[in-house]
């Protein structure tokens, strides 16, 4: 047993740290550790991980070694304990940023009984003459810091970190292990604790509600800068970061927002190590508002007014999103989560996997999965993420996220539900969700024949739901504890004892859909362009320009600039060639080859009624070389087939369709005859070329209806050719 007291625990944390009292499970702790216990901690960001073993750390004899996994986080975290001592080496760290100097300056410091905290990386720990001068060390204690990167199923999994208790049992003195994460589900929690071989630790958990913290999910639209600075600009001076899964995106989005007058930097692992510090170091000197990142930023960051964070892409996991939005916040204020979505965002991660180990691969799916159904969901956010996590929230509306500010009406499912349960009785609980909708939906698939469940009374019980509908009954079901998921075989669902009585005694059950996004991008506006244009009467001067300009050039009006660009024009008043390129639909090309009349136009509206004109046009745009687009373009000029180019840049067919009319549109000439004359006679290229001189619209639905023996792609192949050759 520890001699030091919790008195003497308490004058410690007002001396060293300044606060009179410890955070939820703070004092619990540093008790077993100074008894000698191994501790595993599960605590939510800003629920103050670090102090419970920067406090014991001081106190006890030797120098604790705290595992680290980002050189930003050890940087901040030695700075902040210098910063509270008097004793310059009180903290150091070894990583591959030290002079040999400097690293012969640390082990000094650390044998003259100055360092009470040695962070270190896991490789650091890999490296011989480290490990030979450590065992030399009389060492405290090991923490294992964002613990959660040692399990597979965590969300930023390092395999460096599966071989820290090899390296402490084998090129190590022994002493007790804290494992330290923010967040972790039962399964990882698990994984975490026989990886460190610490499965008699003490095990604390925290609650993961953070109740100031604001959570809301927007769909992804093209604007999505636009509606991001936007945002910005309704919060000027705050703090925020916005995380994005490439560094391509953090540092073109970056150049956008400085392009727009906000102080924003890039921040991800590609950079220069000196360059990451000295924004860092602007960031929590609230020098720049915005910081503009992958997932390397963030972890340790002693910054507590971070005021909103976005996620521009949709996370790999729940446990990355949780982490990241909990940087919001930390001092009880105001913090907004907002993270955009998009299906298509959940098929480019899938991609991202192929040629991984097949395992690896089948727990990122599964992870997706869970994301996807915290994005589209239509119940309390936090209710779902709690639940995630293993944390029953007891509110039906936790009053801060936007589904529980705008509740969708409740269905009754009592009956749904009861299919749901026998299903998975029926199947002997040993599959997965995806499975059980295919029984719920009468597919016919080779596993639903293996096991003869095509003659189960319920099989087809579902078709006449959509899959959103019985996403919804499933996953709320898990909420309530009707069903759970295997620990052990991740995934699969189980009947629990409450979904057995449920089944016994059926009682309500009401749910609420979830959102459906596969059309969100599709639906036809139900105003016209007049209506819902800002000026109305300008919108119908704008459309008999165009006309008269389509009869000049013997062209459709729609190749000149499609309605919604008008209804844009008509809202934002563009004046010159480079405002009118920030106009959806009107690039480069076009705005040079048609725009000066349109501007001309606009400007003397704008004269003529002394309007001021919103802020949206100033955002301004900053070239960006999209590598996609440019690889495309090359491989056209070298008549490549267009199957090989998707295959090759790693799109299906209609990606790439969409990615030809994107760039024909928005005014550059590109020439696939080559395919086309592969694919069609010349008397069918003809006849669709025809429909589109003469139509007065380049909608597809419209085209098939008028050409019907013609496949979409079909229709679009030439379509871009059209574009292409009639409006650049």
């Amino acid at each position: 047993m520890s001699k030091i007291t919790v008195p003497d625990l308490y004058a410690a944390l007002k001396q060293h740290f300044g606060f009179d009292a410890f955070k939820e499970n703070q004092l619990e702790i540093i008790r077993a550790l100074l008894d000698g216990h191994n501790v595993f901690v599960l605590m939510p960001t800003g629920g103050g991980k670090s102090m419970c073993y920067q406090l014991p750390a001081l106190l006890m004899e030797g120098t604790a070694i705290v595992v680290s996994p980002l050189i930003a986080l050890m940087k901040n975290q030695v700075d902040t304990l210098r910063g509270t001592s008097e004793n310059d080496g009180i903290a150091h760290y070894l990583n591959s940023m030290l002079t040999k100097t400097e690293v012969e300056q640390v082990k000094s410091d650390i044998q003259e009984g100055k360092t009470k905290l040695l962070y270190v990386s896991p490789e650091s720990l890999t490296k011989e003459d480290y490990a030979r001068f450590l065992r030399t060390v009389k060492i405290s204690f090991y923490a294992i810091d964002e613990a959660h990167c040692i399990s597979e199923w965590g969300h930023d999994f390092r395999p460096e970190y599966r071989k820290i208790y090899d390296i402490i049992a084998e090129k190590l003195v022994p002493a007790p292990i804290m494992a330290l994460t923010a967040t972790a589900t039962e399964k990882v929690r698990q994984d975490i604790k026989k990886c460190l071989n610490i499965q008699d630790a003490k095990e604390f958990k925290s609650s993961f509600n953070r109740p100031n913290l604001y959570y809301e999910i927007r769909t992804k639209t093209k604007n999505i800068d636009k509606d991001l600075i936007n945002f910005i600009r309704q919060n000027r001076g705050k703090s925020g970061i916005i995380y994005c899964l490439s560094r391509k995106t953090v540092e073109e989005l970056a150049e956008v927002l400085k392009a727009n007058d906000i102080k924003a930097e890039p921040y991800h692992a590609g950079l220069e190590p000196q360059v990451r510090n000295e924004t860092q170091d602007k960031f929590i000197m609230q020098d720049i508002d915005i910081i503009v990142a992958t997932i390397a930023f963030g972890m340790g960051i002693d910054k507590p007014d971070v005021r909103f964070v976005i996620h521009y892409d949709i996370p790999k996991s729940l446990e990355g999103y949780y982490q990241e939005t909990g940087r919001a916040g930390r001092d009880g204020g105001e913090g907004k989560c907002i993270a955009f979505y998009s299906p298509e965002d959940l098929k480019r991660l899938e991609k991202f996997m192929e040629g991984k180990p097949v395992a690896e691969q089948e727990i990122g799916r599964l992870l997706l999965k869970e994301t996807a159904a915290y994005a589209e969901t239509s119940i309390c956010r936090r209710k779902m993420l709690l639940n995630y996590f293993g944390e029953t929230y007891t509110k039906d509306n936790c009053g801060n996220c936007d589904n529980c500010l705008m509740p969708k009406k409740e269905t009754e499912a009592k009956e749904d539900l009861a299919k749901v349960l026998r299903i998975i009785l029926a199947t002997n609980e040993d599959f997965r969700e995806d499975f059980i909708k295919n029984v719920i939906f009468g597919k016919i698939t080779e596993e639903v024949t293996l096991h003869n469940l095509q003659d189960l009374e319920e099989f087809g019980c579902g078709e006449d739901q959509s899959e959103s509908y019985w996403n919804a009954v499933i996953r709320q079901a898990l909420i309530a504890k009707y069903i759970k998921k295997d620990i052990d075989d991740y995934g699969i669902l189980k009947v629990t004892e409450s979904g057995k009585k449920f089944l016994n005694k059926p009682t309500s059950f009401l749910i609420v859909e979830d959102r459906d996004y596969k059309d969100a991008e599709s639906v036809e506006p139900i105003q016209t362009g007049a209506e819902s244009s800002v000026a109305p009467d300008l919108y119908d001067m704008l459309q008999d320009l165009r006309k008269k300009k389509s009869k000049e050039l013997k062209v459709p009006p729609y190749v000149i600039f499609q309605d919604p660009s008008l209804q844009a024009m008509a809202t934002f008043f563009p004046q010159t060639i480079e405002e009118l390129q920030n106009i959806a639909g009107v690039g480069p090309g076009k705005a040079k080859r048609y725009g000066k009349e349109f501007c001309e136009l606009i400007k003397r509206y704008c004269e003529d009624n002394e309007i001021d004109r919103p802020e949206d046009i100033r955002i301004r745009t900053v070239p960006k070389k999209s590598k996609l687009k440019v690889n495309i373009i090359q491989a056209i000029d070298r008549k490549v087939s267009l199957e090989d180019i998707a295959e090759s840049n790693y799109i299906d067919f209609d990606e790439l369709l969409n990615e030809l009319e994107s760039i024909v549109y928005s005014g550059t000439k590109i020439n696939i005859d080559y395919f086309l004359e592969e694919n069609l006679d010349d008397d069918q290229i003809e006849e669709v070329y025809d429909y589109f001189r003469q139509s007065e619209t380049d909608r597809i639905a419209i085209a098939q209806k008028n050409l019907p023996e013609y496949e979409p792609e079909e229709l679009r192949l030439v379509r871009i050719k059209f574009i292409s050759e009639m409006a650049n």
